[in-house]
Parts: C-alpha cells; structure tokens; sequence
C-alpha cells in the first residue's frame, strides 16, 4: 500500500494530533450564522444556515494554517457533505510544470488526524479517458496545495460520519497551466460527477500575491490608469496599495460569481491577478456551465496576510467561496 506522507505537517501546519484538531474546531467555531456573502450581487442576500444545504462545492486557500487556516474556515463551515460518497479535490501546480491534469497512484493520503483513502476506482475512469496523467509521489508531496486541505477535508468528514471507513472516498487531482480550451475539456469531462450529488468538491487557491518577490506590482490610482509600480515608485496613498489590491481580488470574485468561464478568464488577463488557483477554478467553472445549471460560486470570506502601504510591502489574499449544485 503506497501512502502520500503529510510532507508539510510540522511546518505549514501541526504535526500534533490533538494540536491540530483543536485548531480547526476554533477556527470553525468562529463562523456563526447568519453569514452575508460579500460579492457585488451576492452581498444582497444572508445565510442563516450552516452548512449551507447542497453547497456541495467549495473554494478555499491553502497557505500555512497561521495565515490562511481562519479564512478557509468559512468555507469548510459552509461545506455540505451530508450525501457525499466522494470528494473531488482539484489544485494547482506550483513546482511541477503540467499542461493538463494530473492523478495520484497512491492509495492513502496521510494527515495527522487520520488517513484519506484514495477512490482508485474512479482514478482510473479517469485515466482512462485518456486525458489525465499520473503524478509521481515525490512530485505529489513536494506539492503544497493539495495537502494543506486534507486536515480539513478530515475534520468535516469526521464530523457527518462515524467511522474514518466509512468517509466518503478522495479523488486529488493536480491542475497545471492550463489554456481556456484546456479548461473547457477537462470542465466536460467532469461535469458528469460534478452533477452527481454524492460528489463533493474542494477547489484550493489562493487570491493575489503582490510584491516585488512576485513579479506582481500593479496598482490602481483613483483617478488614472492602472500601472505597475518599481521598486524606485514613491508609496501610492490614493488609494493606499492594499486597497488597490483588494479592488483587484474583489474585481476577480465579482467576475467569479457572474458563473461565466469567460469572464473569469477575462478579468484575469485585464489585470494579470496572480491567483495560484486560476485553473482548478476555470475547469470547475467549466463544467458548471455544461451542467446549464444555475450554480454560482458566492464568497463568504476575504482576508490578507498583511496590508501593503509601499513597495517593498508584499501579500497574499485569501477568499473563501461556495456553490449548491
């Protein structure tokens, strides 16, 4: 049997069981309802029960827990796994170049607080599409944005079902740099089990990275046209760069719970918005649209690492978002 070590635990997040547990139950516990959503459209409306019914989809960040742990939190409360028999978890590649998509051949994925079992069955209808890759186990651990929701996956599993053999089963799949059309066929591809409502899904990214580290300086005066700073620009103050980053991520969000795959893409190529998990979203998005359906991502949390006021300053957005299906 070939286990994905939680090769991050002890660093991005605690190895200690009881630590960890704890943890996610306080985070958790912090997100009473009623909850307003807080896109452009969706903030018109409140949530007075959680989990959200049919919220099978969820999107959520996954740096290290002391940075992005509490926001994901508002997605995973908001989480319906009531019917699940298995959970789809999509996320990007930072390390390992892709072009399309890649599956595991493992059969286990280690957390602290228990293993997720792997669904080799539908891994392998998968594959055999023809479409999918596999992923190499080294490659599968090195990798960040999958793992760093396993511990939530486990803790909300853990809470609908008795027993760690009876949780629904994990299908992980890794997302490269994928094109729009690229999207469109693996959105195709899943849409069948998309519409399935024993599928639950996890989407993982995190929202803008900006600073002179990550290449990403754009900025939006109040009266001008959008610039990239240097690391010669005086600090901006109209607006101050942090609210320029949060108009940029909310743009994004906003373009996101339209449910168009275009607009989507769109609003990303006008302003560049690193978002690390651009294209798990886009192939989810994708395969929304082939359902026809009326699902729309709607956000519930937004938060920053810090907040930039010059140059040298540098960030990492978080938001949470979930769709019933």
């Amino acid at each position: 049997m070939s286990i994905r070590e939680a090769s991050h635990a002890g660093s991005w997040y605690s190895s200690s069981k009881s630590q960890l547990s704890s943890q996610l139950d306080g985070w958790l516990s912090k997100v009473d309802p009623p909850v307003k959503p807080i896109g452009q459209v969706s903030s018109q409306e409140s949530l007075s029960t959680l989990p959200v019914p049919g919220a099978r989809v969820i999107i959520a960040p996954h740096a290290g827990y002391s940075y992005s742990g509490p926001a994901a939190a508002w997605a995973y409360r908001s989480w319906d796994v009531s019917k699940a028999k298995r959970v789809f978890l999509l996320g990007p590649s930072h390390h390992f170049y892709l072009s399309k998509c890649a599956l595991s051949k493992c059969d286990k994925y280690a957390t602290p607080l228990g293993n997720l079992t792997v669904d080799k069955e539908t891994t392998k209808e998968l594959y055999d599409t023809g479409k999918f890759q596999w992923m190499s186990q080294s490659v599968d651990e090195d990798e960040h944005s999958l793992e760093m929701h396993l511990p939530y996956i486990y803790k909300m599993l853990s809470r609908s079902f008795p027993a760690e053999s009876s949780f629904p089963k994990l299908v992980p799949i890794m997302v490269g740099n994928t094109s729009a059309a690229t999207e469109k066929q693996f959105g195709e591809l899943l849409a069948p089990y998309l519409q399935d409502p024993s599928n639950a899904f996890v989407i993982s990214s995190d929202f803008a990275h900006w600073g002179l580290r990550f290449r990403y300086t754009y900025y939006h005066p109040s009266s001008a046209a959008p610039v990239e700073l240097s690391a010669r620009s005086k600090p901006p103050r109209d607006p101050p760069i942090h609210e320029s980053i949060k108009e940029v991520d909310f743009q994004c969000i906003d373009a996101c719970e339209t449910g168009s795959h275009k607009a989507w893409l769109d609003t990303l190529a006008d302003t560049g918005n690193t978002v690390c998990g651009r294209h798990p979203i886009g192939v989810v998005m994708a395969a929304m649209e082939v359902l026809d359906s009326q699902a729309k991502f709607k956000f519930v949390r937004y938060e920053r690492s810090s907040e930039c006021t010059k140059v040298e300053d540098s960030s990492v957005s978080y938001a949470s978002a979930f769709a019933v299906i």
